[in-house]
């Protein structure tokens, strides 16, 4: 019996890498949605490889990922329309940390390894965090920089997702901050 699980398990795992598509749109960990261009084979170390072509609709920057690390390094499809009300809910949500006490190059390196996830959610959080911050203080050169890059890649895949332009989710996202307000 515990055998028997043990081969279910691991059939599972093996279904469970996602297997791209020309054309299809994916999220690329700190770089935001992209679009598969191409899926080539090439030689590398003697080996034969498959690699994804994708190139990043922000920047237009080409990125190649062999089709075995999807897991790895994070690619994932653009979140789905219904959950974009979760995201949502991130945003509103209150800050649990408290960020008054600590310096800025180590908030800074709390929120660059949340953006490296390639979690929506993590990158909401963020965004939430540095957006708050900015209204009681300056924020510094590598905090705004994080802010603008969390915007970039919230707004980005939100607007993928809701398939609306990405002026409609921005403004969405600042009316949470000021429904917020409102009831304070």
């Amino acid at each position: 019996m515990i055998g028997k699980k043990v081969k279910e398990s691991g059939k599972s795992n093996k279904t469970k890498i996602r297997k791209f598509k020309v054309r299809d749109l994916a999220v690329y960990p700190a770089h935001g949605v992209g679009e598969i261009k191409a899926i080539e084979s090439r030689v590398v170390n003697g080996e034969k490889h498959d690699f994804y072509i994708m190139k990043i609709i922000e920047n237009g920057m080409t990125i190649m990922i062999p089709t075995n690390n999807v897991e790895s390094v994070g690619l994932r499809d653009v979140i789905q329309k219904k959950e974009v009300p979760k995201v949502y809910a991130v945003i509103q949500s209150k800050k649990e940390a408290n960020t008054e006490n600590q310096t800025w190059n180590r908030r800074y390196r709390e929120y660059m390894d949340k953006i490296k996830t390639g979690s929506l959610y993590d990158v909401a959080e963020v965004f939430r965090d540095l957006f708050l911050l900015k209204l009681t203080k300056d924020l510094s050169f590598g905090e705004r920089k994080l802010y603008d890059t969390a915007q970039i890649l919230l707004v980005r895949e939100l607007s993928t997702a809701k398939k609306i332009d990405e002026e409609s989710i921005l403004t969405e996202i600042e009316s949470l901050f000021v429904s917020e307000e409102a009831e304070n």
